[in-house]
C-alpha cells in the first residue's frame, strides 16, 4: 500500500442501507478474511520456524481487526446506537502496530527473565518491508513443512532409553554399531555458560537425539501464553464474531411463507378415540385401580425415641472374627543360643503358675526336615474352631481420649515434704538375713530377728548393738510391746514363740516386768473342744523369759494396743492357726471364728476391740466383742503377704506375691480402691507411718517404695495416694532382696532389712 491511503474496515448492522459499492467492497473484505482465517489456522499448526515466516500484511489486519473490535465493544457498552465506520491511515495503523510490539515484548521479557536485548529486537524482525507482504503471505500459505515432521537423528528405534542410563553409549544404529553419548557439561561449566551467555536460559536437552536445542523467541512466547491459559498465537482470537454463513443479512422473509395447517390447531381425532376406549373400559370395569391403603396406626414408645425403636427392629449387624495370632520371633526352629532356656530356667518354668509360664519354650534344629510335629497344633485348632462357634462377639465403642487427661492430677513431690529419700545410717552384725524388725514406741531402740538365729537391740542414732540373744533356731517375726511401761520384746523362731526382757525403764518397771514374765508351774492351755494341747507355757532362765511352745512352726506376732493380748499365726495349724495369748494371765485360747483359707497374718486394730485375718485370697473383719464377722475384703490377688493397718483404722493395705498393693477404704466398698503395680517381684512386707501420711512397700527387687497417703476426715473425699520415692540400696541374695520394713515412730524414717544381713535407715 502506497502512503497516505486509507483502510476503511466497516462495522456490519442490518439496519443501515447498502448501496452496490459496498457490496462489491464487502465482498472483496469477505474473501481477504477468508484467507487469513485460513491462514491462521495453518500458522497455529506450524512450527515456530515457520512463525517468523508471517507477513505484515495479515498482522496489519488482524491489529485493525483488533482496534475495530475494542472500538466496537466501547461504543457498546456507551450507548446502544449503531455502529459507524471508522477510517483508519496507514500511519496511524503502524504506530499503532509498533506500539503493541514494543509492550508485548517489554512483558514477556519481564516474565521470563531473559535479557532485554533479545527480545527488544523481536520489533525489529516484525517489522518488514510492507511490499514483501503478499509474497511472504502467498509463501505462508505454500509451506506444508514442520518440525514435528522431522524424522530423528537417533536411529536407535524406539526403546526405553532407561536401558542405557548406566551404559556410555545410548543404543545401536540400523548397522549395529554403538551410538556413544555425548559428554555433557558439569554444574561448574553449566553455571559459567548461564552467566557468560543471555540467551542460555532458552537451551534445553534433548535425551533422545542427545543434543541441546535452543528455543526462538516466537516458541518461548508461545510458552509463555500457554503457560498462562492462553492461545498459542496472538493472531488466534478464541472468542471471534460467529460468522452465520447460512442467513443471507438481506433476507427479509424465510424460506417458505406458506401458512400454518389447519391440523395444527385442531385436536387429534385418534387422541380422542383412544380416551373414548379408556373411558368405556373404565365404566365397565375392565380397568381397575388399586384402592388406597389403610394406614396401620404407629405406636411411639413414650420414654424413647425414634433411633432406639429403629435399632431393635434391625437385625445384629455382622462382626467379623478375629484373627488368629501369628508366630513370632520366639517360635523361630534355629533361634541363636543364647535364647535357649537351660535346665534350671526350665525347673523354674514348672515352679510358676500357669498364667506366668511361657506359652512356648524355642527349641533348636539343625535343619528345616528335622523339625518334629506341633504338639498342640489339633487342640489350638479345636480351641479356635470352638471360640469361633460359642464366643460371642461385641463391637467395642473406642472413644478417641488423650491419655494425658486421664492421669489423676497429684500435687508435686516438693510439696509432700518430709519423706525418707537417702540412707543415712547402716546397721551391720547379723550373719544371715535379717527376717524382721521392729522400733519400740519411743523410737530409741529397734529389734531386729535373723536367720543366723540372734536377736539383737540397736540405739537408732548411732547404730550401736546393745543385747544380742542367741535363740538357736532362724527367728521369723519379732515385735515390740507398744506399751511403755513394759519393754517385753517377743520373738517367733520355729515353734516357739519367746517373750523377752530387754532391761530398758526405771526400777519400778524392771520390777514389774520381772514379775511379769515368771511361770510358777508349767501351764498348758487346752482348747475347750477336744481338750487338746495348743500352746505350752515354759520359763526360760537362759534367755530370762517365757518360752510358749506350739505344736507348729510360728510365722507372725502382733501385739494389741494395751500390751497384754498378742496373737501368734501358724499357717499349718488348721482350725488351731491363730492362737491369743494373754500375758497376765499366761493363757492361750483359739479364737472362736471359723477360717477360710491357708492364714497368713493377723492385725490388731489400732483403736478398737476389732480383729483382722487375713488368707491367700481374702481379708475378714471380726468383732471380738460380738464375735461376729463385720466384713469381708475381696483383694482379688492371686496370694496376700502382708497387711497394715492405718492409724485410724479404716483404711488397709495389703501386699501380695504378685508385686500388687492394694488400698482399701472400708468405709467406701469392699474392693479394692486402688490397685498399684509397683514391684516386679513378690512383696515381703508393708507398713503405715503412726503420724506422718507414709506408707511404704518392700520387694525381693531388692526396693523400698515409699508413697503419700493422705486420709482426709471428710468422708466425701477420696484418699490421696502419691508415689514419692523408690529407696535402693540392698543387695539380693538367693532370690531375696530387702524382707522387712518399719516406720520410725515419731520421725519420717524408714528402716529396712534386708537379706545381705543388713538394717539401713532412710531419712529425708
Amino acid at each position: 500500500m502506497r502512503a497516505g491511503k486509507t483502510v476503511s474496515v466497516e462495522a456490519t448492522s442490518p439496519k443501515k442501507k447498502k448501496n452496490n459499492n459496498n457490496d462489491k467492497k464487502k465482498k472483496k473484505q469477505n474473501q481477504t478474511e477468508k484467507k487469513d482465517n485460513q491462514n491462521l489456522s495453518k500458522k497455529t499448526t506450524k512450527s515456530a520456524n515457520n512463525v517468523q515466516t508471517e507477513n505484515d500484511a495479515s498482522l496489519k489486519i488482524q491489529d485493525l481487526e483488533r482496534q475495530q473490535n475494542t472500538k466496537q465493544e466501547l461504543s457498546a457498552t456507551a450507548s446502544d446506537s449503531d455502529f459507524d465506520y471508522q477510517v483508519f491511515s496507514e500511519d496511524e495503523v503502524s504506530e499503532y502496530y509498533e506500539q503493541s510490539e514494543d509492550e508485548e515484548s517489554e512483558s514477556s521479557g519481564d516474565e521470563v527473565h531473559g535479557s532485554y536485548d533479545d527480545l527488544n529486537n523481536d520489533n525489529d524482525d516484525g517489522h518488514e518491508d510492507q511490499s514483501d507482504g503478499s509474497e511472504s503471505l502467498q509463501g505462508v500459505e505454500e509451506s506444508d513443512s514442520s518440525e514435528d515432521e522431522v524424522a530423528p537423528r537417533n536411529t536407535i528405534g524406539d526403546v526405553p532409553l532407561e536401558w542405557y542410563k548406566d551404559e556410555k553409549h545410548i543404543g545401536y544404529d540400523i548397522s549395529g554399531k554403538k551410538i556413544t553419548k555425548k559428554e555433557r557439561q558439569d554444574k561448574l561449566a553449566s553455571f559459567l555458560a548461564s552467566v557468560d551467555d543471555s540467551k542460555n536460559w532458552r537451551k534445553i536437552y534433548d535425551e533422545y537425539n542427545d543434543e541441546e536445542v535452543e528455543l526462538t523467541k516466537e516458541e518461548t512466547k508461545i510458552i509463555r501464553r500457554l503457560l498462562k491459559g492462553k492461545a498459542p498465537h496472538t493472531d488466534f482470537d478464541p472468542y471471534a464474531d460467529y460468522i452465520d454463513w447460512f442467513k443471507y443479512e438481506d433476507s427479509l422473509h424465510p424460506l417458505s411463507n406458506a401458512p400454518e395447517p389447519k391440523r395444527r390447531f385442531v385436536p387429534s381425532k385418534w387422541e380422542s378415540k383412544k380416551v373414548l376406549r379408556y373411558v368405556r373400559a373404565i365404566r365397565k370395569g375392565l380397568i381397575k385401580f388399586d384402592e388406597p391403603k389403610e394406614e396401620e396406626p404407629r405406636f411411639y414408645l413414650m420414654w424413647g425415641d425414634d433411633s432406639s425403636t429403629a435399632e431393635k427392629a434391625n437385625r445384629l449387624s455382622y462382626i467379623p472374627a478375629p484373627k488368629s495370632k501369628l508366630p513370632g520371633h520366639e517360635e523361630s526352629y534355629n533361634p541363636s543360643l543364647e535364647y535357649i532356656p537351660t535346665q534350671e530356667e526350665l525347673n523354674s518354668y514348672q515352679l510358676m503358675y500357669d498364667e506366668d509360664r511361657p506359652k512356648f519354650i524355642p527349641k533348636r534344629f539343625t535343619s528345616f526336615r528335622s523339625i518334629p510335629s506341633y504338639e498342640n497344633a489339633v487342640k489350638e485348632s479345636f480351641e479356635r474352631c470352638m471360640d469361633l462357634y460359642l464366643c460371642p462377639r461385641v463391637r467395642k465403642k473406642r472413644i478417641n481420649i488423650d491419655p494425658e487427661t486421664l492421669k489423676p492430677k497429684l500435687p508435686s513431690r516438693k510439696d509432700l515434704k518430709p519423706y525418707p529419700a537417702t540412707c543415712y545410717l547402716e546397721y551391720k552384725g547379723h550373719k544371715g538375713a535379717v527376717m524382721s524388725i521392729s522400733t519400740e514406741g519411743s523410737g530409741q531402740w529397734i529389734a531386729s530377728g535373723s536367720t543366723d538365729g540372734t536377736v539383737r537391740i540397736w540405739e537408732v542414732e548411732s547404730g550401736r548393738c546393745l543385747r544380742v540373744w542367741e535363740i538357736g533356731e532362724p527367728v521369723h517375726c519379732v515385735a515390740w510391746n507398744p506399751s511403755p511401761e513394759l519393754p517385753v520384746l517377743a520373738a517367733s523362731a520355729g515353734q516357739d514363740v519367746v517373750l523377752l526382757n530387754t532391761g530398758f525403764g526405771n526400777e519400778e518397771e524392771q520390777k514389774r516386768v520381772g514379775e511379769l514374765l515368771q511361770v510358777e508351774t508349767p501351764t498348758a492351755s487346752n482348747d475347750s473342744d477336744n481338750m487338746a494341747s495348743i500352746v505350752s507355757w515354759l520359763q526360760d532362765d537362759k534367755l530370762g523369759g517365757i518360752r510358749l511352745r506350739h505344736f507348729k512352726t510360728v510365722t507372725s506376732v502382733d501385739w494389741h494396743r494395751r500390751g497384754d493380748y498378742f496373737s501368734t499365726v501358724m499357717p499349718a495349724g488348721e482350725s488351731r492357726a491363730i492362737v491369743m495369748h494373754q500375758l497376765s494371765k499366761k493363757l492361750s485360747h483359739r479364737i472362736p471364728f471359723k477360717l477360710h483359707g491357708l492364714p497368713v497374718s493377723s492385725v490388731f486394730h489400732p483403736t478398737r476391740s476389732i480383729f483382722f485375718v487375713s488368707t491367700k485370697k481374702t481379708i475378714r473383719v471380726y468383732d471380738l466383742l460380738k464375735q461376729k464377722l463385720i466384713k469381708k475384703l475381696e483383694t482379688g490377688l492371686r496370694e496376700v503377704s502382708s497387711i497394715a493397718i492405718h492409724p485410724a483404722g479404716d483404711n488397709v493395705i495389703v501386699g501380695s506375691r504378685e508385686g500388687k498393693l492394694c488400698w482399701f477404704d472400708m468405709d467406701l466398698s469392699s474392693k479394692p480402691y486402688r490397685i498399684l503395680k509397683c514391684h516386679p517381684k513378690d512383696i515381703t512386707n508393708v507398713a503405715f507411718h503412726r503420724s506422718y501420711p507414709l506408707f511404704a512397700s518392700c520387694s525381693d527387687d531388692g526396693t523400698a517404695y515409699v508413697f503419700h497417703g493422705m486420709v482426709y476426715s471428710d468422708l466425701n473425699q477420696n484418699p490421696l495416694i502419691v508415689p514419692l520415692e523408690i529407696l535402693h540400696g540392698h543387695i539380693s541374695s538367693n532370690g531375696r532382696g530387702v524382707m522387712d520394713c518399719k516406720f520410725h515412730p515419731r520421725q519420717p524414717w524408714l528402716f529396712t532389712a534386708g537379706a545381705d544381713s543388713t538394717i539401713k535407715l532412710f531419712c529425708h
